[in-house]
């Protein structure tokens, strides 16, 4: 049979496959004659070892046979099956996060994602890289989350878009939990857009984006925009088959059916989802259907049983070192506490969360680039005990260190409830210039919720 001798200068890929010949020929002792016969000759062999020929297909196929080889290890170097294999310890790293310590998972997505460097598999680091991501939002590292979200996106830059959604939603999601509302509703928005405006409809990517856009908006006051996206996710909900985007879908949906004062109707969308997330064991999703039960319950006025349910969530989040979303139920846990009466025990879960906001923050802390929110909540809450004792100097000083942080975060609704809090104290001590002051930028927050801070809403895609 011809051999094929094509013409040019020794590429790096010949190099590369005629090493890989030889050492699988000298590994199994057999000589460049026994390798080539009965289709080529030893010179041949002797050439492509060399790194002087690039072989054809049909003579790769042969050599793979009589090396007892895959084609495609012999080809790219990677060992049989190993893209499956990855693929397989992706998903149970996945699982792991899923049910233990995010630190536990994140050393095994660490691990894949150096493996799958080696071996150029480049879907199997993305989906390291995100995994990973996820395991740091959990934990609270948040910058090196978004890095790994943006790192995650890099390599899928060929792939369709609502490949890299879920990508786009983690980074979304940081900057969310970092304090900064209105870029997470940009990202998100954006998003959207892009995928309508290409007509990539892929009800999976939709169904994550605007689930993914209800917290932010729920934060910013966007109340109306915030129903419209739990309206679109609810009639996409059926074209999904994944339970977790649909588990997730109604834990969203529960907060703005919450904010129109539909507490049972809240409360049998949470229930869905705990079903959902206790049947696929994902713990920390489950802590925060009870998370948000408790609100509910709070909200109902039954304190008794939001203190039962903020509790479960803490004691689960924490059995998971779930350290940021830990330290944000005790935040709203101190909230219940006051309202039932037990304002020194709020006051003592509540001073070990705040810091400064120095570089030394630790993972119990709140702080202006993490859980910026939440920090907030944490000063309002303390300023509201300091003023129930008389001690209106330290409650002016929480009321305005909590607006600081809340007007960084554009956390419309918030802010113009600081407002008031701070106006009445003012008013009280006597100021009344700095009291009316307070409440013109309370009126100012609240008088178009979110249209101050967003543009047009996305476009509507064709159901």
């Amino acid at each position: 049979m011809a051999e094929n001798h094509p013409e040019g200068a020794r590429s790096e890929e010949a190099v590369e496959i005629g090493r890989r010949v030889l050492r699988l020929r000298t590994e199994q002792g057999l000589t460049q004659r026994q390798v080539a016969e009965p289709a080529y000759t030893a010179a041949y062999v002797s050439t492509l070892e060399s790194g002087k020929v690039r072989p054809s297909e049909a003579a790769l196929r042969h050599l793979a046979g009589r090396l007892g080889v895959g084609y495609e290890e012999l080809v790219t170097g990677r060992p049989a099956h190993l893209a499956t294999d990855l693929r397989l310890r992706l998903t149970d790293a996945r699982r792991a996060l899923a049910t233990g310590a995010p630190e536990d998972a994140a050393a095994l997505f660490s691990a894949l994602h150096e493996e799958a460097v080696a071996h150029t598999l480049v879907e199997e680091q993305a989906a390291a890289l995100q995994g990973l991501g996820d395991c740091l939002l959990e934990s609270g590292e948040l910058t090196d989350a978004r890095d790994c979200f943006a790192a995650t996106e890099r390599l899928l830059a060929d792939q369709p878009l609502p490949v890299r959604v879920p990508a786009i939603r983690g980074r979304a999601t940081a900057h969310l939990l970092t304090g900064e509302l209105r870029y997470s509703c940009y990202l998100l928005e954006t998003t959207l857009d892009e995928l309508n405006a290409s007509g990539l409809h892929d009800p999976d990517a939709l169904l994550l984006l605007y689930t993914a856009s209800i917290a932010p908006y729920m934060d910013m006051g966007a109340h109306a925009r915030a129903a419209h996206a739990a309206e679109l996710a609810l009639a996409l909900a059926p074209s999904v088959s994944d339970p977790a985007l649909v588990a997730h879908m109604h834990r969203g949906v529960a907060r703005t059916l919450i904010a129109e004062g539909r507490t049972a109707e809240a409360d049998a969308s949470l229930a869905k989802a705990q079903e959902l997330y206790r049947h696929l064991q994902i713990r920390t999703e489950l802590a925060h259907c009870h998370w948000m039960r408790g609100y509910v319950h709070a909200q109902d006025g039954d304190l008794e049983g939001a203190e039962s349910e903020l509790r479960t969530a803490r004691d689960m989040l924490a059995s998971k070192r779930a350290a940021l979303f830990t330290v944000q139920v005790e935040v709203e846990l101190a909230d219940v506490l006051r309202r039932r009466g037990k304002a020194d025990e709020a006051e003592v879960l509540l001073r070990p969360l705040l810091t400064s906001g120095a570089a030394g923050e630790d993972d119990g802390a709140l702080g202006a680039e993490r859980g910026a929110v939440h920090a907030g909540g944490a000063h309002r809450l303390l300023g509201l005990i300091a003023e129930e004792r008389g001690d209106t100097d330290s409650a002016e000083e929480h009321y305005c260190a909590a607006l600081s942080l809340l007007e960084r975060s554009s956390a419309a609704g918030d802010v113009a409830d600081l407002c008031r809090l701070l106006g009445d104290l003012l008013r009280r001590t006597g100021r009344v210039e700095a009291a009316l002051d307070a409440y013109r930028t309370g009126l100012g927050h609240r008088a178009a919720p979110g249209t101050t801070t967003l543009g047009p809403a996305p476009a509507t895609p064709p159901m």
